[in-house]
């Protein structure tokens, strides 16, 4: 069983349901490999009236059987009952048990009616219990269909919802042995992210290249065909998926770009980025002064780190791979990965600004960019400063024309707070230190701040 790490909210927030005296009904869901069920056994860990049914792909009789013989361990009568869905689990809500189905679009899959048949025993039987319904799903297309979405069966029921994202960096930090450096630890998490199906599964007491051969590059590896396993899950036709994700994954990210490396018109492409921004597996970022909805200037990317190395390294590579065995990282990967992780190690830059300055309370913060201007880190606070940052992750220290630079660049952002002037800070995320001319800089400048990686773990 993976270890299980925070996720201190959502405990909170399923334990407020089995305690609660009403009915409830909550809905959990989120991409593959994020611990849903490993939340739910987690948050059940002390209770004796729980059901919990991890539905497989099967029919649905098979389904109605098995949910019984695991639903009688705990509530013996059950098996008098009448097996049907309606019955059974409107005799466990009679009972104000805590019924847990987890895979419920497996369960969708084998009986199409069953969104409508709970929603018809919520509303005429179950709500006026103190049982506890829990929809459990990776389906996230599926379990919007069945449960979001305004025109879904059970719109409007549920009482909780749980949306599950991958860890941040703090909480990731619990899977990696202590002894890992900071560069460590932010290559680490630039290609397995805060994926704890990732983090616990890969045993990283070896150094990264080994991990990432054994693990990733060989064929026989435990990450090797993870992003194809998640992907054909949920995606009938992937190949277009699979393309696209190649071509982001390249460095090529508005929809022109896309649309043309993939022989895609240009209007068709948002049909498929749409469905990928779904499933949580791209994000369409557009500068921080401008409105997603209204931005002609989005950029895509894709926000799973190890989907990311996938789709640029190992995707139609793996013949390549077993050619040069051993040597496969070192000739191939290792070059280009402080390249490849520079773009996490920027979004953790973003992440932790807050903590960087705890003086501040930021309104937003991101990326900008116009033309040829480009500022990695940016944050509008409430005081009227504005806190931009250069990102460095090259084994080169950063030199005193990073720092012009980005005076020059974010001397272009047009951000204009309600009443006064704007207030400017600067601030250099370094993997390998600064120069001579900088560190004098920021000894003369108090607008002007160096943070090496050990202050970006520390404050992750």
């Amino acid at each position: 069983m993976e270890r299980f790490v925070d996720r201190e909210q959502e405990l909170s927030r399923l334990r407020g349901c089995y305690e609660s005296n009403d009915a409830e009904m909550a809905v959990i869901f989120g991409r593959r490999r994020l611990g849903k069920t490993q939340l739910v056994q987690h948050s059940l860990s002390d209770r004796d009236d729980a059901v919990v049914y991890q539905a497989t792909e099967t029919t649905s009789q098979i389904q109605l059987d098995e949910f019984v013989n695991v639903a009688a361990d705990t509530f013996p009568g059950i098996t008098d009952i009448k097996q049907n869905w309606e019955s059974l689990l409107g005799y466990l809500g009679d009972h104000d048990g805590i019924v847990v189905l987890d895979e419920f679009p497996y369960l969708i899959d084998a009986e199409e009616s069953l969104p409508s048949v709970i929603q018809r025993l919520w509303d005429r039987r179950f709500q006026n219990t103190s049982g506890t319904l829990i929809l459990v799903g990776s389906s996230i297309s599926m379990m919007e269909e069945a449960t979001l979405l305004g025109n879904s069966p059970l719109y409007g029921r549920f009482t909780e919802k749980l949306d599950l994202r991958p860890l941040d960096f703090a909480a990731a930090q619990a899977f990696l042995p202590d002894d890992y450096s900071p560069e460590e630890q932010i290559f680490t998490w630039g290609i397995f992210g805060g994926v704890p199906y990732y983090l616990d599964g890969v045993n990283l007491d070896q150094d990264l290249g080994a991990v990432l051969t054994e693990e990733v590059l060989s064929q026989k590896g435990y990450l090797h065909n993870e992003p194809e396993y998640v992907l054909r899950t949920e995606l009938t036709d992937p190949n277009r998926y699979f393309a696209i994700l190649t071509t982001i994954a390249a460095g090529k990210t508005t929809s022109n770009e896309i649309a043309q490396a993939v022989g895609i018109d240009g209007k068709q492409i948002s049909t498929y980025t749409q469905k990928l921004e779904r499933l949580r597996l791209i994000e369409r970022e557009v500068p921080l002064t401008e409105e997603k909805a209204e931005s002609r200037r989005g950029r895509y990317r894709i926000l799973d780190p190890l989907f990311r190395f996938w789709f640029r390294f190992v995707y139609g590579n793996e013949d390549r791979y077993e050619r040069l065995g051993e040597d496969a990282y070192e000739a191939v990967i290792e070059p280009e990965l402080p390249d490849f992780v520079s773009q996490e190690f920027e979004k953790l830059c973003q992440d932790v600004l807050p903590n960087l300055f705890p003086e501040e309370t930021f309104l937003d913060i991101g990326r900008w960019w116009y033309k040829e201007h480009e500022v990695d880190v940016v944050g509008f606070t409430t005081d009227r400063t504005m806190v931009a940052g250069e990102c460095k992750f090259t084994n080169a220290p950063l030199d005193y024309s990073a720092l012009t630079s980005l005076e020059d660049h974010s001397a272009e952002i047009r951000w204009t707070p309600d009443t006064g002037d704007t207030n400017m800070e600067y601030a250099l995320f370094t993997r390998s230190g600064v120069t001579q001319s900088v560190q004098e800089a920021v000894s003369e400048r108090d607008d002007v701040h160096v943070f090496d990686l050990r202050d970006i773990t520390q404050h992750g």
